[in-house]
């Protein structure tokens, strides 16, 4: 997978292809929960934008509905979040030093 970043909505909808495996966009939409639910040509988008990030994959297409697969497994895509944590912690803790190094104390009035 590309190392784009995926959008809450992504993910969630990636969380479903997971849970099914291979299956086209109107089965994702009728296996999320009622208040999940949204437009169909909006639960398009996010699979074929999935599908540009590398996380799903084309397999076939029947009719006129296309079937897509994960690309991506969920450990590797934990494991990228968990680095991604480590590595903004990483910076925070970088850029902290640097802002505590830079200052200097203030005399005190008199």
């Amino acid at each position: 997978m590309k190392e784009s970043r995926l959008s809450k909505a992504e993910t969630r909808i990636l969380e479903q292809y997971w849970k099914l495996g291979t299956a086209s966009v109107r089965e994702i939409l009728e296996s999320l929960p009622e208040d999940e639910r949204v437009a169909y040509t909006t639960l398009q988008t996010l699979v074929y934008r999935l599908e540009e990030k590398g996380a799903l994959q084309k397999v076939k297409k029947i009719g006129n509905a296309q079937l897509f697969q994960p690309a991506l497994n969920q450990s590797r895509y934990r494991s990228r979040l968990v680095r991604d944590l480590q590595d903004l912690s990483a910076a925070r803790r970088v850029c902290s030093s640097l802002i505590c190094s830079r200052m200097v104390p203030l005399p005190y009035a008199t």
